[in-house]
């Protein structure tokens, strides 16, 4: 295939994404989340964050150039997303990401695959020894002028007439790069840097706070350069808030006090709520308490983390993963918070549709919830056994048992 037929596949798709973005209903939804966000109430909001798209026959793609392939697969995904009729916003923008010239720590974690599709992979860990640590490297943050322009100009000319061209010259380390818990994984192994906490605590602390810092570098020099923009926010839903600027492109020379920020835990699920402060929350708080408002937990159970969580100052959103409590979480949680229920992708989509099952899972969890700004993530659907159907119908059953439990 031809540049330019590449270019006719991308134009049409960002066409008919670009009628979905001027649908009355994105102003309706974007009201409601900044409510729901800002503590007020609303009726329970569904965003469905993952949907077996791969599955789907719409996922093909069959653009040539690799860069123009990319964005034809966010194009589809984004057009399929639509048809659940969740309570999703599509922005009136496609995101080139700027080019960095610093990501890391100087090290690399080589991962070794299993050898099936989407299978697994183990990492090896650059930090095997404690003296590995003097390998690492302090970030800085720095863009590639160069690529980036070309890039946005790439994109510009194929499709910029159709759609906004937005360039994130954001920082490297935020959210996954910036929570330290996932790096901590991959540079030293959950199974080592566990038996750190006890064999090996002071250069355990001295690795976190040089993690720490390195973030804090980056984004504090992101946000002295104008690099940070209002489409920047995070917070693994819609990160919409009376208290901050809606999301827009190509806003940028913001502070991190006007967005979002989100981090998580997920290699500390099983570490005690007080080797979970002291290992990882310390450092944390330094970088989200930079920003305006932030957002709390992804798959990790924070049953019995909430109360040590109320010491982040800005915090907004908890998490509320399938292996959590949500009837104690819900106790702890109250209404302080947006109480983020995500239950079992494999309960509700994974293995057939189950009405009566799914029912009684959310009844008895939403019921539980009363009292509670909750809205109900649907996350990590790795299969809905090819069914192209079953996210739709778990939408309009979620909606219906939301609603009717929690107004």
């Amino acid at each position: 295939m031809s540049i330019s037929r590449d270019v006719t596949v991308l134009r049409e798709l960002a066409a008919r994404y670009g009628d979905i973005c001027r649908e009355p209903v994105q102003e309706v939804r974007r009201a409601l989340w900044r409510r729901h966000n800002s503590l007020k109430r609303t009726r329970p909001l569904i965003y469905t964050r993952a949907y077996a798209f791969q599955e789907m026959p719409q996922s093909a793609c069959v653009c040539e150039d690799p860069f123009f392939k990319g964005f034809e697969a966010h194009f589809r995904s984004q057009l399929f997303w639509h048809s659940l009729n969740d309570d999703s916003i599509f922005e009136p923008w496609v995101t080139v990401p700027a080019a960095k010239a610093c990501h890391g720590w100087g090290v690399t974690a080589d991962r070794h695959f299993s050898g099936e599709a989407r299978g697994s992979y183990k990492v090896d860990y650059p930090l095997k020894t404690l003296d590995d640590f003097e390998k690492l490297r302090v970030p800085w943050h720095a863009i590639d002028e160069v690529k980036t322009a070309a890039a946005a100009r790439k994109l510009e000319d194929a499709i910029g007439d159709l759609i906004t061209i937005d360039v994130d010259r954001g920082p490297a380390h935020r959210v996954w790069s910036a929570d330290l818990s996932t790096d901590l994984g991959y540079l030293r192994g959950i199974e080592h840097f566990m038996v750190d906490m006890m064999d090996n605590p002071e250069w355990l602390h001295k690795l976190v706070g040089f993690m720490s810092r390195g973030v804090l570098k980056d984004q504090s020099e992101a946000e002295a350069a104008g690099d940070w923009g209002l489409s920047d926010h995070q917070n693994q839903a819609m990160p919409y808030a009376e208290e901050l600027p809606d999301p827009a492109a190509n806003r940028t020379g913001v502070s991190r006090k006007q967005l979002w920020c989100f981090a998580a835990a997920q290699e500390f699920t099983a570490v005690s709520p007080a080797m979970h402060e002291e290992f990882l929350l310390r450092y944390q708080l330094p970088v989200m308490s930079q920003f305006g408002l932030s957002a709390y937990g992804c798959c990790e159970d924070l049953t019995q983390k909430i109360d040590m969580l109320r010491q982040i100052p800005n915090l907004r959103r908890i998490a509320v993963s399938p292996f959590a409590n949500v009837a104690r979480c819900a106790e702890q949680i109250r209404a302080d918070y947006v109480l983020s229920y995500r239950p079992s992708p494999t309960d509700m989509v994974g293995y057939g549709y189950d009405e009566a099952r799914i029912r009684r899972i959310l009844e008895r969890d939403l019921t539980a919830c009363k009292g509670c700004h909750v809205d109900i993530t649907l996350k990590d659907v790795e299969t809905v056994q090819g069914d192209p159907d079953r996210v739709r119908k778990w939408v309009r059953l979620a909606r219906e048992i939301g609603e009717s439990i929690l107004g």
